[in-house]
């Protein structure tokens, strides 16, 4: 499975982003896939998460209201849907993706998953 991310770029706080994660293979609807980011200096956090054969997705805090994933399985391709963006949403965000069909709990763990594609960056300035 490849993953191949976009959508980045320098926006302004309050501003919208919209992220694609484009994914290989023949079962993506059968995929669990996410969203972590990372900023400088800290370690690599959830943002959201979605089990494509159950289930609704799943969000960080941080981000619930806000952030919305969605999903295209002609296009193979799960988007995030960023709203209302704050300085502090600024890193790199990666997709992730795993054949597994993990508990909720894991969804959030990085672990978890291991497909990821190469990030993209995301900086929101004040």
């Amino acid at each position: 499975v490849q993953l191949q991310a976009s959508g980045g770029g320098l926006v302004q706080a309050g501003d919208s982003l919209r992220l694609s994660c484009a994914a290989s293979g023949r079962t993506f609807s059968s995929f669990a896939m996410a969203w972590f980011r990372q900023a400088p200096g800290k370690e690599r956090e959830f943002v959201a998460a979605w089990r494509f054969s159950f289930g609704r997705p799943y969000y960080s805090d941080s981000v619930k209201g806000r952030f919305t994933l969605s999903r295209d399985t002609a296009k193979k391709t799960l988007y995030l849907q960023m709203n209302s963006l704050k300085p502090e949403d600024t890193a790199v965000y990666y997709c992730a993706a795993t054949r597994s069909t993990p508990i909720t709990s894991s969804l959030y763990v990085a672990s978890t998953f291991e497909y990821w594609g190469q990030g993209t960056q995301v900086t929101v300035s004040s």
